[in-house]
């Protein structure tokens, strides 16, 4: 699969965000080692911290269908015209326990940047 389209997954994905708050829609889409693509979209609450990131949300379904071995991830959201779109600090640890070295596909006003998770979570534990 190509980045772009693991990215229009999760273009895609971002549609279903429920983002009453902060308008911000997020989708994901990770792809399995097995060639399995599992999506996602952040759910925010109206407590803060029950929120969920699109990242988790497509892991979390990965994993509650027994896959774990993810190959890349793709992030979009609605603000990725004005400027790219990464995973967030609890989305880069939760990720780092699957695949350190996992692809990255960020959405961005020229398209897409990709990166390797040890890049952007150096020294996760």
């Amino acid at each position: 699969m190509t980045d772009q389209e693991l990215l229009d997954f999760a273009d895609k994905a971002k549609e279903k965000a429920y983002a009453p708050y902060s308008r911000f829609q997020v989708g994901a889409a990770i792809l399995t080692k097995e060639g399995k693509v599992f999506t996602g979209c952040n759910v925010e609450n109206s407590s803060y911290g029950a929120a969920i990131c699109a990242e988790r949300t497509a892991a979390v379904k990965a994993v509650s269908e027994g896959y774990h071995d993810f190959e890349m991830i793709a992030i979009a959201s609605n603000g990725s015209d004005k400027e790219t779109v990464y995973p967030c600090g609890i989305c880069r640890q939760f990720l780092h326990e699957f695949n350190s070295d996992l692809k990255v596909i960020c959405q961005s006003p020229d398209g897409f940047e990709t990166y390797r998770l040890s890049e952007l979570m150096p020294k996760g534990f």
